[in-house]
């Protein structure tokens, strides 16, 4: 497994190398539904294709999954909890708690029925605390789901024990990345069934100044993953392995010619991310900030926000460095609108590793 280190100055351009294989997925049948009481299931770290290192003391980062499934969870858990935003798109949201301020965030596989692992995180906070039920003693958990039954033929779903055991293997300052934890099911560009690749959880880390921004995202997406050049670089894959941007398709469908699919795009689709920052923030700041990188992250996945997709993004900050004072007259400075195109920038990186 590599390491990936946060670059010291962003160098945001488009990448000098790729792996174009392609990374097709098996189709469900569904045949057996096996469910979690027929088969004993083992909570496992998973094997991430790298490691993205973080400076964020207090920030904790934590996968586990069923292989069986494969199915799993990431929780990212921050000390203290933090006040939080959500922005949450899209036809098929598939979310829980929604609380505004959050000790951690628990984003699983499983559609609804994966929800029940943040129950588990809600546990191991109320062990850590000493079993105390005062009131100000209370953890808050929000968690969000993928749909990640279309490329396994079983209904082993996440459950209370498994989002556990991500939150008691949670570590400070790293994160896997690639198919592993709550991506280890996730897919995209699922124009058709035979199009769709394997895409999975990347991560991103950035420091400008004294301000911090960590950028996760668990890809699953009904769309195509873009790169800065608007090179596909995974999913609408072609019989012959190149791809193509999906607004030819739509193209084509809309065409005299009309090239529609038998077996059409895919349902179940849902791109979860978390950003964390120390940026110190006003709710209405905060709430802007969220929507700003949520939107950008069209750039990088196409189509996004569709009827097809539950996408939800949490931005948690802790309230630490102040932004910088500037005079509004003289353009953008150092505005929290500056601040989310730099944050925006962090998690197209996330992006594009969670499909590298």
């Amino acid at each position: 497994m590599t390491t990936i280190e946060p670059a010291p100055v962003p160098a945001f351009a488009p990448q000098p190398t790729w792996d174009a294989e392609p990374r097709r997925t098996p189709r469900s049948t569904f045949a057996g539904l096996t469910t979690n009481d027929d088969v004993a299931l083992a909570a496992v770290p998973g094997g991430g294709r790298a490691e993205v290192v973080f400076d964020f003391p207090g920030v904790r980062i934590g996968t586990a999954q069923y292989d069986e499934g494969p199915t799993g969870v990431t929780v990212v858990s921050i000390d203290g909890g933090a006040r939080t935003a959500i922005d949450d798109r899209g036809g098929a949201v598939g979310i829980t708690g929604r609380y505004p301020f959050n000790h951690a965030i628990c984003l699983a596989g499983g559609s609804v029925h994966g929800t029940a692992a943040a129950s588990g995180v809600t546990d191991a906070l109320l062990e850590r605390g000493g079993r105390r039920t005062g009131f100000a003693d209370l953890a808050a958990v929000s968690g969000a789901v993928i749909y990640d039954f279309a490329v396994r033929d079983n209904a082993i779903t996440p459950d209370a024990a498994l989002g556990r055991a991500a939150f008691e293997r949670s570590r400070e300052g790293v994160v896997e990345i690639g198919r592993v934890g709550a991506g280890v099911g996730g897919s995209c560009g699922k124009m058709r069934p035979a199009s769709t690749e394997w895409a999975g959880q990347g991560a991103a880390f950035r420091q400008v100044g004294e301000l911090k921004i960590l950028a996760l995202t668990v890809v699953n997406a009904v769309g195509a993953v873009i790169d800065r050049d608007g090179t596909v670089l995974r999913g609408n894959v072609q019989e012959d392995g190149t791809r193509r941007h999906p607004s030819i398709d739509g193209a084509l469908a809309f065409s005299e010619a009309g090239e529609q699919a038998a077996d059409g795009i895919q349902r179940g689709n849902t791109t979860l991310s978390v950003v964390v920052t120390n940026a110190r923030l006003e709710e209405i700041d905060l709430r802007q900030l969220a929507t700003q990188i949520h939107s950008s992250m069209h750039r990088g996945i196409q189509p996004f926000h569709t009827a097809l997709d539950g996408d939800t993004l949490f931005l948690l900050t802790t309230d630490e460095v102040d932004l910088p004072s500037y005079d509004p007259r003289q353009g953008l400075g150092p505005s929290v609108a500056s601040f989310g195109a730099i944050a925006s920038e962090v998690m197209w990186d996330a992006v594009i590793e969670s499909v590298r």
